[in-house]
């Protein structure tokens, strides 16, 4: 039967005007010795089922009926849908001027489900399926549901079976200076109609795991445009000849290569040092051709700048002293952390990875050194080419640099080289597969020279074969000195570096004339 005064009143209390409830066949009916609210439910103008509400919000429904949405006859053929989470919404929709406004029947769940079941098992959300070819013309479904989990929870279950890629979501304004509104009644009563037109209007995509707009990432493009981190143009290397060509950035892969005895850990080791005594960068070692002695030795001579024995290397320069001694390793402790497999079997890139991540979260580490390659578990389907398997751990250690924040050294060796003249090998002659250098932002080689005739044979050769990011360098070589008493590099001077170039250009023409 029509509403009682009584019910209309408590109708225009919540802004909802007498019309919007007659257009809506919004009546009333005597239950259980109670006057009900009676929402019907109807499917071209023919009532399918009701739902009753007490004002002290109660519920129940007719048994044995199905299961559509509120409203249903409104979204006819509409391209444009709201769906909201309760009767009273929907009806406050339409004070806003939106009548292609639907209701789901059975309010919310408390969390969203685990596994998404077919329709023949799709109990909970049968009304979608019963109102499918309603559904289906629509290009855009705005899910207005309420603000709390459980209605947060219920858009996530709509936009599962509706289809995320045409759901757009609202983000309810504030009713005052602590306190958001719940939903769109509250909208209404609070901030009214205009306010929840602009709330509609103001409806954003609803996320697709994986898909974003370049909007979602401007805090962090504005933060890299004003340097707020400090590391937007790389962490200098600690020598200049070297900064022009190549500078760290966290996140990025760098692969370093060159024949053996060319100094490749040592050197790395040396960059660490200097990055660490800029910054104060901490960093991650699975270097797992070196005892954890010998690697300590090498890091606190370079650190400290004396040799750590009195032995015949050091010639005439004095041992670090046990003050010296005991300060560095200090140092040690709190800069470096250590992955060691201590079992017989070889370590995996996943178990270095969930181990490097470890590291990250529990002691604030920013770069990771691998070395060597091949010194990896690398056991591989039968039908995973070796190309394959390359390219497919490149990925996962790219993927863990940007996901932390952390800058990634991976040494690999080169394949054994036949004819070799002496020059520097090729990011190309890395064995396993080329995507060594097609995957990585960063391919350095480093060289030693190792004829007399050329120079000294302290000269080291820092080869940058690739740069992806021109902020922070390009391709060129930069020459260092090794000191072999405390293990530091030093910039080469001119005129030893004109020697080198010049012998390399002599090897270069001999090589071609034969």
């Amino acid at each position: 039967e029509p509403l009682c005064d009584e019910l209309v009143t408590y109708f225009s209390e919540r802004m909802i005007s007498a019309k919007t409830l007659r257009r809506n066949n919004v009546s009333q009916r005597k239950r259980n010795n109670k006057i009900v609210i009676a929402f019907t439910y109807r499917r071209d103008k023919v009532l399918v089922g009701c739902k009753y509400r007490e004002v002290s919000k109660k519920f129940s429904q007719e048994a044995n009926t199905e299961k559509i949405l509120y409203g249903l006859d409104d979204i006819k053929q509409a391209r444009d849908i709201i769906i909201v989470e309760g009767e009273i919404d929907k009806l406050s929709m339409e004070e806003a001027g939106y009548c292609n406004c639907v209701s789901v029947p059975d309010g919310a769940p408390a969390q969203v489900s685990n596994k998404l079941p077919d329709k023949d098992h799709d109990k909970k959300y049968s009304y979608l399926w019963n109102c499918k070819e309603y559904l289906d013309p629509a290009s855009r479904i705005i899910l207005a549901t309420d603000a709390d989990p459980p209605g947060q929870a219920l858009a996530e279950e709509l936009a599962r079976r509706l289809g995320k890629e045409r759901c757009w979501r609202v983000k309810w304004p504030k009713k005052n200076e602590t306190e958001f509104c719940k939903d769109a009644n509250e909208v209404l009563m609070f901030l009214g109609p205009r306010a929840l037109k602009e709330v509609i209007e103001g409806a954003e995509l609803y996320p697709i795991r994986g898909l974003f707009n370049f909007k979602d990432f401007f805090p962090e493009i504005d933060s890299y445009y004003l340097g707020i981190h400090g590391d937007e143009l790389g962490i200098p290397t600690g020598w200049k000849c070297m900064d022009g060509l190549y500078k760290v950035v966290p996140g990025e892969l760098t692969i370093v290569t060159g024949v053996p005895n060319s100094g490749k850990s040592e050197w790395i080791d040396a960059l660490l040092c200097n990055i660490n005594n800029q910054c104060g960068w901490k960093f991650v070692l699975c270097s797992m051709e070196n005892k954890v002695r010998d690697h300590a030795r090498k890091l606190l001579e370079k650190h400290i700048k004396k040799p750590f024995f009195d032995a015949r290397y050091g010639g005439s320069v004095e041992r670090m002293s046990k003050d010296e001694f005991e300060e560095g390793k200090e140092w040690l402790n709190e800069s470096f952390h250590l992955i060691r497999c201590e079992d017989d079997c070889l370590p995996s890139i996943d178990w270095v990875l969930n181990l490097a991540k470890a590291a990250v979260l529990r002691h604030g580490v920013r770069g990771l050194v691998i070395d060597p390659y091949n010194e990896l578990d690398h056991q591989r389907p039968p039908n995973q080419t070796e190309t394959e398997y390359v390219s497919q751990i490149l990925t996962k250690i790219k993927r863990f640099a940007q996901h932390h924040s952390c800058h990634v050294w991976f040494v690999a060796h080169p394949r054994q080289l036949h004819n070799w003249t002496g020059a520097p090998p090729n990011m190309y002659d890395i064995s396993g597969s080329a995507h060594f250098i097609n995957k990585c932002d960063n391919g350095i080689v480093i060289h030693r020279n190792r004829d007399p005739d050329a120079g000294p044979v302290d000269v080291v050769q820092v080869c940058m074969k690739k740069v992806r990011n021109k902020v922070i360098g390009q391709i060129g070589d930069a020459f260092l000195t090794y000191d072999r008493i405390t293990g530091e590099y030093k910039e080469a001077d001119e005129a030893i570096v004109a020697k080198v170039v010049k012998q390399q250009i002599r090897q270069k023409s001999t090589s071609y004339q034969r």
